[in-house]
């Protein structure tokens, strides 16, 4: 039975070896645990900073997705990145990262933002579907990065 609940400090080594999954798969980034476990711990430690859900069978977490949020002077209205979403490659393709997608959309929406915005690899196709499927547009804008350390 998959739950869906808010992410909490015990979360956080099993946090980090998800994220190692994921930084592995993109292409701009790469697994560093002590940055991962200091970033999730940022964003669990400040709710105002940000949310953290996750997807736990008994006791182990299976899947994750982590919102920060911002204001959105065009909306003129809070907004929000999704940051990370990953699911652990053995329990792919079950629902559970619809059923977390889904959970944060509604979150969002419950709480008054106005926007998702989220970065995927254009080279995963896989992902641009899922996100596509779940309502997400591609955007004209473009990213770019400033790395300041």
């Amino acid at each position: 039975m998959i739950r869906i609940e808010q992410a909490a400090t015990d979360h956080i080594p099993q946090l980090a070896d998800l994220l190692a999954v994921l930084f592995s798969e993109e292409v701009e980034f790469r697994p560093d645990r002590e940055k991962q476990i200091r970033g999730l711990r940022m964003i669990i430690a400040a709710p105002e900073r940000g949310n953290i859900f996750v997807a736990t069978e008994e006791d182990e977490v299976v899947g994750m997705v982590s919102l920060l949020f911002t204001i959105s002077t065009a909306k003129g209205a809070p907004a929000c990145w999704l940051e990370d979403m990953v699911i652990r490659p053995d329990r792919r393709g079950m629902g559970i990262g619809t059923r977390l997608l889904q959970h944060a959309v509604a979150y969002t929406k419950s709480h008054g933002f106005t926007r998702i915005t989220l970065l995927t690899d254009r080279t995963s196709e896989k992902s641009i579907r899922f996100y596509e499927q779940n309502g997400f547009q591609h955007s004209e804008m473009v990213p770019m990065r400033l790395h300041l350390g």
